[in-house]
This record gives C-alpha cells, sequence and structure tokens, in this order.
C-alpha cells in the first residue's frame, strides 16, 4: 500500500519523496499566480486551472495564496479568499457557493500523531474538512483536520474551529462555539444595529 494511497483514504502516511512530488505543480502555478494577480486575469485564471483546483462560476483568491496539491480542493460558485489564505489540502477540502474568506484564513486538513513516539515516526495524516454554502469566514480564522461547517454560517475574526459548527450560526471563539443563531430579524442590518439604507435594502429586496 503506497502512502499516496494511505493518505487520499484518511490513513496514516509518510511523505516520501514521491508524494513531495505531487505538490510540485501546484506549488509551481501558485508561485507565479501570487506574481501576475492582480494584473493578469486570464494567466491567473489559467494558473488556477493548471493547479488542479476544480472550482465553479467566479472564483477570486487575493495573492498571496498557498495550497499543497491544488487537485485535493474543490470550490463551488462565487468563491473569494482575501489575502495570505492558506489551504493544506492533505485531506479533501470541499467549499460551497457563495463562501467568503477573510484575510490570513488558515484552512488545515494536515495533521500529527500527539504522542511523541508516533509523532517521531514520521508518520502524518490528513482528515477532510468540509465547508458549506453561504459561509463566511472572518480575519485570521483556522479550520482544524475533520471539520465540517454548515450552511448560512458566519465565523468571527480569529477563531479555531475545533468541532463541527451546525447550520444558521454566528460562531465564535477558541476553541469555536456557537454563539447564536442567525434569523430573518438580522437581516435588515449590515452591522450589529446599523440598517441599510432605503437604496441599499430596495436592491436586496430585488434581488432574484
Amino acid at each position: 500500500m503506497n502512502n499516496s494511497y494511505r493518505r487520499d483514504n484518511e490513513l496514516p502516511y509518510i511523505a516520501t519523496k514521491e508524494v513531495l512530488q505531487e505538490q510540485l505543480k501546484a506549488k509551481k502555478a501558485f508561485r507565479e499566480y501570487n506574481e501576475v494577480m492582480p494584473f493578469d486575469l486570464k494567466r491567473g485564471r489559467e494558473l488556477i486551472a493548471e493547479s488542479g483546483i476544480r472550482h465553479g462560476a467566479e472564483i477570486y483568491l487575493e495573492p498571496p495564496f498557498y495550497c499543497e496539491y491544488g487537485n485535493h480542493i474543490k470550490v463551488g460558485d462565487y468563491f473569494y479568499a482575501n489575502t495570505g489564505c492558506i489551504i493544506s489540502d492533505v485531506g479533501e477540502v470541499v467549499i460551497g457557493d457563495h463562501v467568503l474568506f477573510g484575510p490570513r484564513v488558515n484552512i488545515l486538513t494536515a495533521g500529527h500523531p500527539i504522542h511523541p513516539v508516533s509523532s517521531n515516526s514520521g508518520y502524518e495524516y490528513g482528515m477532510p474538512i468540509t465547508i458549506g454554502n453561504n459561509v463566511w469566514l472572518g480575519g485570521n480564522v483556522t479550520v482544524c483536520p475533520g471539520v465540517t461547517i454548515g450552511n448560512n454560517v458566519v465565523i468571527g475574526a480569529g477563531s479555531v474551529v475545533t468541532k463541527d459548527i451546525p447550520d444558521n450560526v454566528v460562531a465564535v471563539g477558541n476553541p469555536c462555539h456557537v454563539l447564536r443563531k442567525i434569523t430573518e430579524a438580522d437581516k435588515p442590518y449590515y452591522f450589529k444595529n446599523r440598517k441599510f439604507d432605503d437604496e441599499a435594502w430596495e436592491a436586496i429586496q430585488n434581488r432574484k
């Protein structure tokens, strides 16, 4: 059983030269991407395709952006990652539609055993991360291996997400926990107790 198979099936594996070689395509693509963007959008789109990232319509990654394999990442429509995003895609990363990442978000599927004997053996692992639709991760959020974040979720800035987060909530903290539900009463507000002005509210109401 080779280490690439072990890695892709959530088994402990050793990062051999062959495994590391698989990363070079994405690393090369994003080294160039981080140099040419945002000045050459056409080349930027080509490089995302070359990296192996699978995505829907309207994806934008503010440079610098970093990932390990690329082809372990699947993104839906209308995805935006602000500057400094790191996706450690040893395990599969699935991201839904209409997802926003603040600056310096870390999506970390990789990990190591906690006991020193096990850790020093060279074995590591990758556990999948799933992020639903209509999710906003604030700046400096870290999502840890094996976590699922539901639909219609806001994760507060600086949070460390170590466990699954359900649908329709605001969650914050280290470790991240549910602060409250998101309800229809939240719709007219854009920041705390500040309501949308009439022009903005009309545009929201008229959206199809």
